[in-house]
């Protein structure tokens, strides 16, 4: 059994294609993750001004997911990224586990230093 592993998706979907098209290829790409691992979290960002021109288009529908899967699945993404219409860019990140484990250990003492200090 392959070991599970973090990670993170942003793509972003072409606005032209209309509203109806957008989120369909949300549902998509949700859909697909989830059947190949678990997703953690879907964060929208919605349309937004695009840093530089792709493909002379100024904005897009930007869709950030974090999920978990087997490191096996984040290649099969990125091809069905690529080959469908209507996603502009897109790119996938594994979390670093150490990093996010020495995060989630500070989190919380970070948390309590401030209400000792409301004392």
């Amino acid at each position: 059994m392959e070991k599970i592993s973090s990670y993170e998706t942003l793509f972003i979907v072409d606005v032209q294609q209309g509203e109806e098209a957008q989120k369909a290829l949300v549902e998509k790409f949700t859909n697909l993750i989830a059947a190949n691992g678990t997703i953690e979290s879907v964060n929208e960002w919605g349309k937004r001004k695009l840093a530089y021109p792709i493909n002379d288009l100024n904005e897009g529908y930007y869709v950030l997911v974090d999920f978990k899967s087997a490191p096996s699945f984040p290649l099969e993404l990125e091809r069905v990224f690529g080959i469908t219409d209507g996603i502009m860019r897109s790119i996938v990140i594994k979390h670093d586990e150490k990093k996010a484990a020495a995060k989630a250990e500070k989190a919380p003492a970070a948390e309590e230093a401030p209400a000792a200090d409301a004392e």
